[in-house]
């Protein structure tokens, strides 16, 4: 089961118990919960739910797992030919980490997958 959701301006596929990161929610603080209404699309594995642009009454619940994860270090350099023709900046984005624990879509058919057998063993058995 997945789900497709918007989060600032971004579209992020998410699965049940899922690790990752999102933009910086400053109030948030580790073990609060962040519920994300904005489902674009649904998927139980057999059949799927498509929003028109979004899924009435469903949501995603993720658990705050890191309230403040650094990305990686952008230095941009610019530099001309002349004599103290030189600038140097750096950035840094925040996020905050996140475990998806619950995916809510109203009237999805949830299909559960069974573990397919190696080929080499369904070869054995039909021999």
């Amino acid at each position: 089961m997945f789900a497709i959701i918007e989060d600032s301006g971004h579209q992020l596929r998410v699965e049940l118990g899922q690790e990752l990161v999102v933009d910086l929610r400053s109030d948030a603080s580790n073990g609060d919960t962040l519920t994300f209404d904005r489902v674009l699309l649904a998927n139980g594995g057999g059949a799927s739910v498509i929003g028109q642009p979004l899924v009435d009454g469903a949501t995603v619940e993720a658990e705050v797992i890191d309230e403040s994860v650094k990305g990686p270090k952008l230095e941009i350099q610019k530099f001309r030919r002349r004599k103290n023709s030189r600038r140097h900046t750096g950035h840094r984005q925040k996020y905050t980490g996140i475990r998806v624990t619950a995916i809510n879509v109203p009237n999805l058919e949830i299909v559960e997958r069974k573990e397919e057998a190696p080929a080499e063993e369904v070869a054995a058995t039909a021999e």
